[in-house]
């Protein structure tokens, strides 16, 4: 596989710490944007972080390295999808992530659109067959189908639930859903954090706690931004008011690693870039090198 050099992957950092072969951590990047519904832009959000995080610092003051060197942060040339979509387009996702891990990488896939976590999430399973799902989002993405298309963003998470058990799926920061979803994750036990029930405190002080509870020992995550409050998140598609922030996402990711589990791989999905407006990108980019410092810490 190509891997991008010192100007275009990500962090900047040259070829002895960003080789494949040399490398831990592989960067793959989906700009996959074939179903939005309201703002698009999707297909710029990898490009974007991968430029942004030239300015996040190398070194984590939390955990004490400086990953990159550490264990290596390999940036895989993007996915060229040319015509293909929906199902083809979720094949060429999941045979480059498949590919990856076979060679023993871990993976953090740059969407895109949301649709492409199903991809990158059956192929985890097929390595670690009792996976959790913790998808961070402020939509349910629990539709059948939306505007015709089963492969819509707002239907990503039907389709996980097509291929694992509902109840492996942990949702939190969800603010909008039908009632369709309602229905689904009421029968179907799927463990749904919405930001009213924590806002009220109905999961009380230790709602972090209560969250990462519902969640196995080996957790695939799936960052969809507008899961973040647009005050901060506002480079999105979909943007909802009352989100989680950053520090209460953060909060969630440090928890999993406390407990004692392990984050297995990770997406950031749905970033749209605003011309002019930086502070998204970069708040992005701090977010994929954080969520890698988190699954390294115990490494």
């Amino acid at each position: 596989m190509t891997t991008l050099g010192i100007k275009r992957n990500f962090l900047g950092i040259d070829n002895d710490f960003s080789s494949l072969e040399r490398s831990r951590i592989a960067v793959v990047s989906a700009p996959y944007e074939h179903t939005v519904s309201y703002g698009g832009g999707t297909k710029l959000g990898p490009r974007a972080i991968l430029d942004a995080s030239r300015y996040v610092e190398f070194y984590d003051d939390e955990t004490r390295r400086e990953l990159c060197f550490d264990v290596g942060i390999a940036t895989i040339k993007p996915i060229e999808f040319g015509e293909n979509v929906d199902r083809k387009a979720l094949t060429l996702i999941e045979r480059r992530v498949a590919a990856l891990l076979d060679r023993g990488k871990f993976i953090a896939t740059l969407g895109g659109e949301h649709t492409i976590s199903s991809a990158c999430i059956h192929a985890h399973l097929g390595r670690y067959p009792d996976l959790s799902v913790l998808q961070f989002d402020a939509h349910g993405d629990l539709r059948d189908e939306y505007e015709g298309s089963p492969f819509s963003h707002a239907s990503v998470m039907a389709r996980v639930c097509e291929f694992m058990r509902p109840e492996r799926l942990t949702q939190v920061g969800i603010r909008a859903i039908c009632k369709e979803e309602a229905t689904f994750i009421r029968e179907q036990s799927v463990n749904t954090f919405t930001m009213s029930a924590i806002r009220k405190g109905l999961h009380g002080s230790e709602w972090v706690k209560s969250v990462v509870s519902t969640l196995q020992e080996q957790v695939y995550v799936s960052f969809d931004v507008d899961g973040l409050d647009p005050s901060i998140m506002p480079s999105t598609g979909t943007p909802e008011p009352d989100g989680l922030f950053y520090h209460e996402a953060l909060a969630i990711l440090r928890e999993v690693i406390a407990s004692g589990r392990q984050i297995v791989g990770f997406d950031v999905v749905e970033l749209a870039p605003v011309k002019g407006v930086h502070h998204p990108d970069l708040t992005a980019a701090r977010l994929v090198y954080k969520i890698m410092n988190l699954a390294f810490s115990a490494r």
